[in-house]
């Protein structure tokens, strides 16, 4: 489930100019110390209010500090005890939670089951980006101080994995600081939980400037100290944009690590001496989705009515990507094509779901063409820059592949920050966006991104709008169904669905690669998590 390979391509190396590259390796100065941890990446945090906002970036850096009930294990990716020492299922509802002892935040209060209980409460809060991981927990009872009751609507098959990504935080701690209510990511308000934080995890916030600057200490107080092989006593994080900048941080040896290495500079690191790639096929999948729900795109040639309501567009657009020539000219091999939306790791899928519609421009033309776009037409299509591995170049890539059926897509370019707000406005006509499944399970993915929006994490993130009553009816049997073969075939039922519909345009599974010095050692993961209990140093 975590292989690593070799899978080295000939780049090219883009370079920055010497005042850039100078500017930025100022910024990452720092005391080079054994157990000190530099690193970098393309973008920032957008919070630190743990429930803020449901992303990749800001999730696998709130691990450092925050922790959850269950986490996943680096090798085996099955859920093991983290704050809970144990879990027992009394019945198909009702999950007991048994705390770990002597767990202390950082600020040397105890772990309660009160925190527990009012963190998965806080994470199911209108504001809160987490909903979709409580999805089925009906209430939190608390029997003493170590041990609570999570009570289902429904019965939840997949609820112990839910708990890998909630988080707790400290009740009185929210409660003095004007934050039981997570931030909305969406406004501009801002609560003390947003640039504070206060853990249990193997490090501490000691200091953040946004798109600048973020260090963590090590927490004397962590419980784990002994029992994990980290060793880390700082670590110390610089954003860098420029993928050149960050290349050139790690080949001098200001920074350890690079999350997110340019492509194009993997040979040149992988030739240094003293640095490595690691590569993992992660269960990230990428996809195009599609505005299905105005009645007009806005900023389209087309007026009175939306191409992508009809599903001959859908597909046109799909067969109109030569997705063996993205693969191999603009990925440079880290991405493995995919027919559905969901990489193999991920329980439910099947060879059968994960058929391709092959390439094919003269097919897509006739499409157009039946659709009642013989000349086709104008669209805008939103891109984020920095997320992905060569997200810019690919939706470049695909732009271009587009236009030689008809289709110009107008691209917009937008950084993390502001993207993921924009798209979730439902103000993009074609977006592309990368989903990973924490859980492991199918539901993750057919819940948010191809049930109709709703509450309680419905389709809230398929910010196409697309709405079929009748899908949403086998999901919500997915939701409930405790027999794994039942369960798995409807999965396969709903997958099949989608790949009638073309709701989504499947891309690719990524293929993650993290360059770093040969002094640290770090586990690869299929979800692309820094595992900072086992985080080291040399």
């Amino acid at each position: 489930m975590n292989p690593t390979t070799s899978l080295w391509r000939a780049g090219a190396v883009r370079t920055a100019s010497a005042l850039a590259v100078a500017g930025a390796l100022a910024a990452l100065s720092v005391s080079a110390q054994a157990s000190t941890f530099r690193w970098t990446r393309s973008a920032d945090l957008s919070s630190w209010d743990i429930h803020a906002q449901n992303v990749g970036v800001n999730n696998s850096v709130h691990r450092a500090v925050y922790e959850a009930l269950v986490e996943y294990n680096s090798q085996t990716l099955k859920a093991e005890p983290s704050l809970a020492a144990k879990w027992e299922q009394l019945g198909p509802k009702q999950l007991r939670i048994t705390l770990r002892e002597g767990v202390k935040f950082s600020d040397g209060s105890p772990l309660t089951a009160d925190d527990v209980k009012f963190s998965l409460e806080r994470a199911k809060a209108k504001t809160s980006g987490f909903v979709v991981y409580t999805q089925g927990i009906d209430r939190v009872e608390v029997l003493n101080a170590k041990t609570l009751d999570i009570f289902s609507n429904v019965p939840n098959p997949v609820l112990v994995n839910q708990l890998t990504e909630l988080r707790i935080m400290s009740k009185p701690w929210a409660e003095k600081n004007n934050s039981v209510e997570p931030k909305d990511i969406k406004a501009k308000d801002e609560n003390y939980a947003h640039r504070h934080a206060l853990g249990t995890g193997p490090m501490v916030l000691d200091s953040w400037s946004q798109d600048s600057r973020l260090v963590l200490k090590a927490n004397p107080l962590w419980w784990g100290k002994g029992k994990y092989p980290t060793n880390l006593t700082e670590a110390v994080y610089t954003p860098i944009k420029s993928d050149a900048t960050r290349t050139a941080a790690l080949l001098s040896g200001e920074v350890d690590f690079i999350y997110d290495p340019s492509i194009n500079d993997l040979q040149r690191i992988q030739q240094a001496p003293n640095l490595q790639v690691l590569e993992s096929a992660a269960d990230r999948t990428m996809f195009l989705g599609m505005d299905q729900f105005r009645d007009e795109l806005p900023q389209s040639s087309v007026k009175g009515k939306n191409p992508f309501k009809d599903v001959r567009v859908r597909q046109a657009l799909y067969q109109a990507i030569d997705m063996g020539t993205i693969q191999r000219v603009v990925m440079r091999g880290l991405a493995q094509p995919t027919g559905t939306l969901i990489a193999h790791h991920v329980n439910g899928w099947t060879k059968q779901v994960d058929q391709r519609l092959p390439f094919d421009a003269a097919a897509s033309k006739k499409l157009l063409t039946e659709a009642g776009y013989p000349d086709g037409f104008e669209v805008e299509f939103s891109c984020p820059t920095g997320r992905y591995p060569s997200d810019e170049q690919l939706c470049q890539a695909i732009s271009a592949q587009w236009a030689k059926v008809g289709v110009k897509a107008k691209l917009r370019t937008y950084p993390f920050a502001t993207y993921f707000p924009m798209i979730q406005r439902y103000e993009a006509s074609v977006y592309l966006l990368g989903w990973s499944v924490p859980t492991f399970d199918a539901y993750y993915s057919l819940q948010a991104l191809l049930r109709s929006p709703g509450g309680g994490g419905d389709g809230n993130f398929n910010l196409g709008r697309y709405s079929d009553p009748q899908q949403d009816a086998l999901i919500e049997r997915v939701k409930t169904e405790t027999d794994p073969k039942l369960r798995n075939q409807l999965i396969e039922k709903a997958l099949l669905n989608e790949h009638k519909v073309i709701s989504h345009i499947p891309l690719f599974n990524l293929i993650t690669p993290w360059a770093t010095t040969k002094k640290v050692q770090i586990p690869t993961r299929a979800d692309n998590y820094i595992d900072w209990r086992a985080l080291q140093v040399k």
